[in-house]
C-alpha cells in the first residue's frame, strides 16, 4: 500500500518509491551566478595569467638581475643579504635576545611560535562569523603578524649598508697571473695573507686591497710585508728572507714576472 508522495512502507522504515539520478542542475537555473568551467572560466583565467606573464617578462627585461662577483669561500668579510621575503627573519637575528648564544630562539623558537599561532587560529576561533571585527582572535593574530613582518623588513632595509654591499659584490675583471711561479707558491703558504687578499691576490673590498694595484717597488713591498701598513700588521710573513725577496719581486711584477 502506497502512502505519501512516492513513498511506501517497508516494515517500519520509509524508502523512496522511485530513485532519481543525481544530476546537477543546469546553469540556466542560476542566471548570472554560475558559468561553465570549460571554456568560460578557464578562458578568463588564461587571459589574466597571460597579462601577468607579459608584465613579468617586461620587468625582467627592463631590470636586470643584481648579480655579484663569483663567490669566494676565502672571503670571511662578505656579508650576505637574503631575499626580500626573508628580510624580517634576517633582521630578527640582529637583536640581542635572538642572536649569539640565543640564535636558536631567533631562528627556530620565535618563528615557530608565530607560524604555529597562525596555524592554530582557525581552531581557536571556530565561530560562524566571517566578518573580521567579529573574529577578534584570528584578526588580531593576523594583524600582529602583518605589522611585525612589515616593520622588521623595513628595519632591515633601512639599517643595511647598501654602499658597502655594492662594493663587496662588485664584479671585477679577473687578472691573469702566473700560478706556476715560485712567488705564487710561496704566497699560498701564507695563510694570513690569503685570508685577507684571497687566493687570486685581488683583495676583498673594505678589508684588503689588490696586491697588484699599488705602484710600489720591490723594496717598498718588502717594507710593507715586514712592518705592515694601515690595518695590516707587521711580522706576519713566516718564510725565509730569500722567499720574501721572491714574493716581493712577484708582486712588483703584478703576478707576471718574466
Amino acid at each position: 500500500m502506497h502512502r505519501g508522495k512516492g513513498m511506501k512502507f517497508v516494515g517500519d522504515s520509509r524508502v523512496p518509491a522511485e530513485r532519481k539520478p543525481n544530476i546537477p542542475k543546469d546553469y540556466s537555473e542560476f542566471p548570472g551566478k554560475t558559468e561553465a568551467f570549460w571554456p568560460n572560466f578557464l578562458l578568463k583565467e588564461w587571459m589574466v595569467g597571460a597579462v601577468f606573464l607579459v608584465g613579468y617578462l617586461m620587468l625582467t627585461i627592463s631590470h636586470f638581475s643584481p648579480l655579484e662577483r663569483v663567490a669566494d669561500p676565502t672571503d670571511a668579510s662578505y656579508i650576505p643579504l637574503p631575499d626580500w621575503y626573508f628580510l624580517f627573519l634576517y633582521q630578527l637575528l640582529k637583536y640581542e635576545f635572538a642572536s649569539g648564544d640565543f640564535t636558536v630562539i631567533g631562528a627556530v623558537v620565535i618563528p615557530g611560535v608565530a607560524f604555529g599561532a597562525l596555524l592554530l587560529a582557525p581552531f581557536i576561533d571556530r565561530g560562524p562569523e566571517r566578518r573580521p571585527f567579529k573574529r577578534p582572535i584570528a584578526t588580531g593574530l593576523m594583524l600582529l603578524a602583518l605589522v611585525s613582518i612589515i616593520w622588521l623588513t623595513w628595519e632591515s632595509v633601512a639599517n643595511h649598508d647598501w654602499e658597502a654591499a655594492a662594493k663587496q659584490g662588485a664584479i671585477v675583471e679577473e687578472k691573469q697571473i702566473d700560478m706556476e711561479h715560485e712567488g705564487y707558491q710561496i704566497y699560498l703558504t701564507q695563510g694570513t695573507c690569503i685570508s685577507c687578499h684571497g687566493e687570486n691576490m685581488v683583495g676583498n673590498p673594505g678589508v684588503a686591497p689588490s696586491m697588484f694595484e699599488h705602484g710600489y717597488t720591490k723594496e717598498e713591498i718588502i717594507d710593507i710585508i715586514v712592518n705592515g701598513k694601515g690595518i695590516m700588521s707587521g711580522g706576519l710573513f713566516t718564510g725565509t728572507d730569500e722567499e720574501l725577496e721572491i714574493l716581493a719581486e712577484y708582486i712588483a711584477a703584478e703576478g707576471t714576472p718574466e
